[in-house]
């Protein structure tokens, strides 16, 4: 396979960030989402999940050999 049981672990940690601020974002009161939440809470989950996502696609397990 190409990806590991690692990556895929990885990946559904990303996918949860992801999904929780887009979540964050809908609680917003503000009129237009224009609060903390919207505008800096949200967002910055959403980025984190993305950089996750990265991390878990381009993540590689050492090999299980000696110290070669």
């Amino acid at each position: 396979m190409i990806f590991s049981r690692n990556n895929f672990i990885i990946m559904l940690a990303g996918i949860a960030l992801l999904i929780t601020g887009f979540i964050i974002m809908t609680m917003e009161t503000a009129e237009y989402g224009f609060g903390p939440l919207g505008l800096t809470v949200g967002p910055a989950f959403l980025m984190l999940g993305f950089i996750v996502e990265i991390y878990a696609i381009m993540h590689k397990d050492k090999p299980a050999g000696g110290d070669n």
